[in-house]
């Protein structure tokens, strides 16, 4: 019955599109003149786009200080350290790799041939430190999907860099037996490179020998079998739902159906009214409770935010999307932000939106709680 809302939105498109016109994945414009800019999102203490932080989701002060020092002076110790220093089954780790092999992917892309060579380096002058293993496998990941055309699954630069990363992802598991990363990293390797569900399954099976509560692994995993059956959310959803319900109080994995109705928003375009249909409904209202018992300090907390804010406002939830933004403006490195050309711009767009609706039923900063 999914599949039937997906069709009704697009037999409705040019009939109901609703105040606003809303695009997949994040875009979102509106067409009544004047409306967001008529809410200033400065009188509630948010910053302005320019000085929006698009390498996080959330704070990670230590990784900011770390990251600047290593891009300024190109020496690889300091991020060493810090990696050292982060537990390995838990989600900081994870991110934390991801941010140093994202920073030094936009590096080598801004210089070709140059940037990117404090990784090098590590690499070359430590080849015993896991943790420079597996940033360097979470690289060759990056630039593997920066250098896919869509629609080109086979180019030989792209499956190249994912074999290449899965040989990386071999050599880090051997240095860090019991840490889940290296076979996390896989999970993207498997995803480009279609492995068998048999063989996927087996490698799952490893992280969830380490971390059977691992936000992250659980996202990777999820879009591979989002690509797998791709065109069906049955597989996909399944996999959500199940591990939602194995979910222990306070884990964010009661989110996961949230990021599975997210992961099929591109096949189509849809009007508003998808957006309070009982799919979509039962998995914000999951990801609410989810957020609502989840640690303060939890890492994937404010993934959980940036994507509420999306379905939130889409859904005309104004007060409840304004919740959200207090705990989480200032970085927008999150899904659903990230995949867009702009992540800032698009996050500004929403929170305007979010600002200008919240005004619009009565709301002000002076009634926001913080």
């Amino acid at each position: 019955m999914e599949i039937l809302w997906f069709l009704l939105a697009v037999c409705m498109l040019a009939a109901v599109l609703g105040p606003y016109l809303l695009r997949s994945r994040g875009g979102i414009r509106q067409v009544l003149p004047g409306s967001p800019d008529a809410a200033d999102p400065d009188d509630y203490g948010f910053l302005r786009q320019e000085e929006l932080d698009v390498r996080l989701p959330g704070p990670d002060e230590d990784l900011l200080d770390v990251l600047e020092v290593v891009q300024h002076t190109q020496d690889w110790r300091p991020a060493a350290r810090l990696l050292a220093a982060t537990p390995p089954s838990g989600e900081v780790r994870w991110q934390r790799v991801q941010a140093f092999a994202g920073a030094a992917s936009l590096e080598l892309a801004r210089r070709p041939g140059a940037g990117g060579a404090w990784l090098r380096n590590w690499r070359s002058e430590s080849p015993g430190d896991a943790g420079a293993a597996q940033v360097h496998a979470e690289f060759l990941v990056q630039q593997a999907w920066r250098s896919k055309a869509p629609g080109d699954a086979e180019a030989d630069d792209f499956r190249i860099l994912l074999e290449e990363a899965r040989t990386v992802c071999g050599e880090a598991a051997l240095l860090a037996p019991g840490d889940p990363v290296p076979y996390i990293v896989e999970l993207a390797v498997g995803r480009g490179l279609a492995y068998p569900e048999a063989q996927f399954e087996q490698l799952w099976a490893k992280i969830i020998d380490r971390a059977p509560e691992h936000m992250g692994a659980h996202l990777a995993a999820l879009h591979y079998w989002c690509e797998k059956w791709h065109g069906t959310r049955d597989r996909a959803d399944e996999f959500a739902h199940a591990a939602a319900a194995r979910a222990p109080r306070g884990s964010l994995l009661a989110a996961l159906p949230l990021f599975a109705v997210y992961e099929h928003l591109p096949e189509v375009t849809l009007v508003r009214g998808f957006y309070r249909s009982a799919v979509v409904s039962r998995a914000v209202e999951g990801a609410m409770h989810a957020v609502h018992q989840a640690r303060a300090d939890d890492p994937v907390l404010a993934h959980v935010r940036h994507l509420l804010v999306l379905f939130l406002v889409r859904s005309e939830r104004w007060s409840e999307a304004m919740n959200q933004l207090v705990h989480i403006d200032g970085h927008v490195g999150a899904v659903p932000w990230t995949l867009q050309q702009d992540p800032a711009a698009d996050y500004a767009v929403y929170r305007a939106l979010a600002v200008a609706g919240y005004e619009a039923n009565g709301g002000s900063p002076a009634t926001l709680p913080r």
